[in-house]
């Protein structure tokens, strides 16, 4: 593969477009995609980052994100993470590709993580999370997605492991909710 452009993290400075991360150097690889069609992994097992330069719960979720990335270079895994970058989900974005990813994925909230498979020329599973998702939560989420997978490809029902109600991130704020500057 070609690298024309990679760095260590992505950042609300870097290009708008699609980003693989290559485990073996630990950079994050623009992907030069062409055309006007949106970006589908065809991975048995993708992770996917809808990051916005301008959000501000995504700058939060980059401290989660990068690190947990690593972590699982270190080990065996058949997944492989991207990010897609623009300034604001499909309406500001100087990549048409991307632009076309967002729109595709209908994410419509920041950040979003898609996790899908790629099975026999198609998306054979996905799972949508909207929101920050903490260390735990992708620990939780990412490394028990093949079981999801191989459930669903045999029919049976299956159920993402977490709600947006269930992430750590929003059972904290709950809490914190709970609890008034006089208890504090």
């Amino acid at each position: 593969m070609t690298v024309d452009y990679a760095v260590k993290e992505v950042t609300p400075n870097d290009k708008h477009g699609i980003y693989k991360y290559d485990k073996a150097n630990d950079v994050w690889v623009y992907v030069d995609v062409a055309g006007a069609d949106p970006f589908i992994p065809k991975d048995m097992y993708a992770v996917m980052y809808f990051d916005n330069t301008k959000c501000s719960a995504c700058r939060r979720y980059d401290i989660y994100w990068y690190p947990f990335v690593r972590k699982l270079r270190m080990g065996p895994t058949n997944f492989n993470f991207y990010i897609v970058l623009c300034d604001w989900f499909a309406r500001e974005c100087n990549s048409i590709p991307a632009s076309a990813t967002f729109t595709y994925f209908d994410v419509h909230s920041s950040p979003t993580t898609v996790l899908l498979s790629w099975v026999d020329g198609k998306i054979a599973y996905k799972e949508k999370y909207e929101g920050v998702l903490s260390d735990i939560d992708l620990s939780i989420v990412v490394p028990s997605f093949p079981d999801r997978v191989r459930k669903a490809l045999k029919g049976e029902p299956v159920k993402p492991p977490l709600s947006k109600e269930d992430t750590l991130i929003s059972l904290l704020s709950k809490l914190l909710k709970g609890v008034s500057k006089d208890d504090v």
